[in-house]
């Protein structure tokens, strides 16, 4: 086997030289076992890495080699397991990427020549790092699955902390929220219909494009960019009332009927179905919310927040029963936060959900109930709300009582990197590694690269 991916490897980098140093379109710069990595791998993570924000700690033309030869291990341990990703797994988040990447860059077009790759070359680009990644994912979990941690264990590890070393616990808050929409007249209703008809009729007499309406007028201000295109989804992932919809349309050249939902007003156009997912393309209209409306939601949960001050009903009822909130209805009105899945957030966190509930409840003491205020909800609609603030935990050091979980996921995370670092060691002496000359002078993280 050795004498095999030995003979490889001097073909590739005999193959590479044949062409002249000035002339080389790309290199083989690592092989790791009988996979190589190329210089153009190199870039192209480098160049994912600085649209993404991603920061290197030293030269990247060390770090990024050696973080693609540690997944090439990976991946190879995952073929002999068996280990795969799901076709679903990979298409929606090709999706999400090639999204994201057009959002940041300004247009299709761009991103094809930011890349010098089309498209298709570019999805398949993506395709293939999302499996990688996620069959890497899926291979670590693996490895440190069998891992359990006891009380015994995060009390000693805690016991065991220098003083200056116990983890500092920011303040935490836990937040109940009562919400109205303000009332939309109907020739306000009628008015976005109506507009959207326009469009509709403009559409199919051929005087404009529904994409370039939808990058002018479209209040979905993520695909607007994007000529409205929401790139292929699954039912499961769309508001059930677009989704019924979309998922009955047969022809790319006919617009669909007026749709309501939980975001406003839409009207849709077929792109591309591939099985059970899809690919469309909308126009969103939002109706207005007039002052006197605002004014009269704000008036009337003022007189919501008296009551409960005096004690004619609770903050839990009024939330229960008279909130329009659907998330937070059920649970009393009690906020919860999307990271952790708890009722806690962090100010910062709590700020990201809502930045005018954040501001409200900055300076509240527990127990009290904030003044009306107006927020954008998750829907993008401007709506009317009061707080109340629940409870406050002030920053402190962890302490084993009050943030258990915490310091056993901090020792959870380091039993599973010493874990994984040392599997990768071990895997390291047993695999066949060779690296280009010119890049060997490098401080690796793991040093057993270079074979002496």
């Amino acid at each position: 086997m050795c004498n095999k991916v030995y003979a490889l490897v001097l073909m590739l980098f005999a193959a590479v030289s044949v062409y002249g140093q000035d002339n080389v379109i790309d290199e083989v710069v690592w092989v790791v076992g009988d996979e190589a990595i190329l210089k153009s791998d190199v870039e192209s993570e480098r160049l994912n890495a600085q649209y993404e924000g991603r920061k290197f700690d030293g030269d990247p033309y060390c770090i990024i080699p050696e973080q693609l030869a540690v997944q090439k291990l990976f991946l190879h341990q995952a073929a002999i397991d068996s280990i795969e990703v799901s076709e679903q797994e990979i298409i929606s988040d090709v999706e999400r990427r090639t999204n994201w990447l057009i959002d940041q860059i300004g247009s299709k077009e761009k991103v094809e020549e930011y890349y010098n790759k089309t498209s298709t070359q570019i999805r398949e680009m993506l395709r293939e790092n999302v499996r990688d990644g996620k069959t890497v994912q899926k291979m670590q979990q693996h490895i440190v699955g069998d891992i359990k941690i006891t009380p015994a264990e995060v009390r000693r590890y805690f016991k065991d902390l220098p003083a200056d070393s116990i983890p500092f616990i920011p303040t935490q808050v836990e937040v109940q929220i009562i919400t109205l929409e303000p009332k939309i007249p109907q020739e306000e209703i009628d008015r976005v219909k109506k507009t959207l008809r326009d469009y509709t009729d403009r559409i199919n007499t051929g005087d404009i494009s529904f994409s370039l309406l939808a990058r002018m007028y479209s209040e979905d201000a993520g695909s607007a960019r994007r000529g409205g295109e929401l790139g292929f989804m699954g039912k499961a992932e769309l508001v059930p009332e677009y989704a019924n919809v979309a998922f009955n349309l047969q022809d790319p050249n006919k617009v669909s009927k007026i749709v309501e939902s939980e975001f406003g007003y839409h009207i849709i156009q077929l792109i591309e179905k591939r099985g059970d997912r899809i690919n469309t393309r909308h126009i969103l209209l939002k109706p207005k919310v007039e002052e006197k409306d605002l004014e009269a939601a704000l008036l009337r949960l003022d007189s919501i927040a008296n009551d409960i001050r005096n004690q004619k009903f609770t903050f839990d009822d009024a939330a229960t029963y008279i909130s329009q909130d659907k998330e937070t209805r059920n649970n009393h009105g009690l906020m919860a936060n999307p990271q952790t899945g708890t009722a806690r957030f962090e100010m910062q966190q709590l700020a990201q959900v809502s930045q005018e509930a954040a501001k409200m409840v900055e300076g509240m003491n527990v127990g009290e109930i904030s003044k009306p205020f107006t927020m954008i909800n998750a829907k993008g609609k401007e709506i009317c709300a009061v707080v109340k603030l629940k409870t406050r935990i002030n920053g402190h050091k962890a302490t084993i009582t009050e943030d258990y979980q915490r310091l056993k996921n901090i020792v959870m995370e380091k039993r599973s990197e010493e874990k994984l670092e040392k599997w990768i060691k071990d895997k390291q002496k047993h695999t066949y590694v060779r690296i280009n000359e010119k890049w060997q002078k490098c401080d690796f993280k793991y040093p057993g690269w270079v074979k002496k």
